[in-house]
């Protein structure tokens, strides 16, 4: 019987599983990293972001977790501008971070 829908599978994240080591060295790098509320300002201010599906918000989340799998290709759709940076409530410096991960994950 069809019901018009699927049930897709469940998206659960396992922390053991994932290399946590460059995600710790990147948080004592960048302490102020610890400080986001994931408000969501610098994805809707992104200027990539309105070009190409870029989600500076879902990259971070994505580097915290341990998984860097298609991290790098999508870091290089970021245009360097700086506008995340300015409308960050918390100060933290995005465009330094980004530029911090495309160096360390160049390798990937």
């Amino acid at each position: 019987m069809e019901w018009g829908f699927t049930i897709s599978r469940p998206r659960a994240v396992d922390l053991d599983k994932n290399d946590m080591g460059y995600s710790k060295r990147l948080l004592r790098e960048h302490p102020e990293l610890q400080t986001c509320i994931a408000c969501g300002n610098c994805t809707a201010t992104c200027t990539a972001g309105t070009l190409v599906k870029f989600n500076v918000r879902k990259l971070q989340t994505l580097v915290r977790r341990g998984e860097y799998q298609g991290v790098r290709a999508e870091l290089d759709k970021c245009m360097l501008c700086g506008k995340c940076r300015l409308v960050c409530p918390r100060g933290i410096n995005i465009r330094q971070l980004v530029q911090t991960l495309k160096k360390e994950l160049a390798g990937q």
